[in-house]
């Protein structure tokens, strides 16, 4: 599909046709690349998306472990104050 830049003050624009926008799943956020001279258009991914499903996975398995072993320190050994 063809169409034309218009000017939005000192940027341009395209026009997107709805069937495109909905085709895409784009929503009102969306991520801007250049690939090879070529702009990409995708939906915008949210932060941390997938990570409780992640972890899920990895407590499934026994993986969600500490990555250095825990180091003590005088809280450790001293009775607390309140």
């Amino acid at each position: 599909m063809k169409t034309r830049l218009v000017r939005i003050g000192n940027s341009r624009g395209v026009r997107l046709p709805k069937p495109l926008i909905e085709e895409a799943g784009l929503t009102e956020e969306v991520e801007l690349r250049v690939r090879a001279g070529t702009i990409v258009i995708a939906a915008a991914q949210r932060p941390r998306a997938g990570w409780a499903a992640a972890a899920r996975e990895m407590r499934q398995h026994d993986a969600d472990l500490l990555l250095d072993p825990p180091v003590p320190t005088r809280f450790d050994e001293e009775e607390w104050q309140w």
